[in-house]
């Protein structure tokens, strides 16, 4: 099913803040999987990261990925969108800034590397579980 009001609302209200989700790349076809924090908003998940990470160099390898979260599974594409400084991506640096207020600032990022990137996982199907419903979805 193609998602409606009431999935968007389900995923927004449990994911559209900072969200810890485990993140599974593949290396040379064996996954790896670790836990990021992550923001949702219009069918994607947005996290800060470092352009020369494992979780970069595995996905600029194969982009497919799959994510899962409190009561929500899923496939998508990971997509580098390059610094997080850089013009185009204002919009949705601001709106991360807002969701990791409590530790971005902590002096783990350094916002001036443009290593210091956005990636984007661009949902393409999922499975959500919400109040006795079971969602399969297809972004």
């Amino acid at each position: 099913m193609k998602p409606n009001d009431e999935i968007y609302g389900i995923l927004n209200e449990r994911f559209g803040k900072d969200t810890i989700i485990a993140l599974a790349t593949t290396n040379n076809g064996i996954p790896c999987v670790r836990n990021v924090n992550a923001y949702y908003e219009n069918s994607a998940f947005y996290i800060i990261t470092y352009a020369r990470s494992n979780k970069i160099k595995q996905i600029e390898q194969n982009p497919t990925v799959a994510i899962a979260g409190d009561w929500f599974t899923a496939h998508g594409q990971g997509v580098n969108l390059g610094w997080f400084g850089k013009h185009e991506n204002a919009g949705i640096a601001d709106k991360l800034r807002i969701a990791f207020k409590e530790w971005i600032d902590n002096g783990h990022n350094n916002f001036e590397d443009e290593n210091t990137i956005i990636l984007s996982i661009n949902l393409t199907d999922g499975l959500l579980l919400s109040h006795e419903k079971r969602y399969d979805i297809q972004f």
